[in-house]
């Protein structure tokens, strides 16, 4: 059964560091891109960022640029994303998802309804 797995959520004061890591059971992530996204309750889901199954291509977005980064070990099927500098806005629950290559291993999207497999999710809290 494929399934997706975070870990290393919780909580965190303003200024901190976490690392959530993403890793697959049941299938090689090598042939997927890899997004991470946030959502909580009454806000939208938002993109934070995705890696393409070769690692070529990496797209962060705005409100976390300069602070979170991504990357992949595909020899132990996992995903990790760095978050750096962590802001109170940042509190929510993350998710990360597998999209198949489609035919390019060097593509990646920020776009949550083009993903196919979803983790449970990982809270972040970050709070004095």
């Amino acid at each position: 059964q494929a399934q997706l797995v975070e870990s290393g959520g919780g909580l965190v004061q303003p200024g901190g560091s976490l690392r959530l890591s993403c890793t697959a059971s049941g299938f090689a992530l090598d042939h997927y891109a890899i997004g991470w996204f946030r959502h909580a309750p009454g806000k939208e889901r938002e993109g934070v960022s995705c890696i393409s199954g070769s690692a070529d291509d990496i797209r962060v977005a705005d409100s976390v640029k300069g602070r979170f980064s991504i990357s992949r070990d595909n020899t132990k099927n996992t995903v990790t994303l760095q978050m750096n500098s962590l802001k109170p806005e940042d509190t929510d629950v993350y998710y990360c998802a597998a999209r198949t290559t489609r035919g390019s291993v060097s593509y990646c999207t920020l776009i949550s309804r083009e993903y196919d497999y979803w983790g449970q999710g990982a809270k972040v809290t970050v709070s004095p």
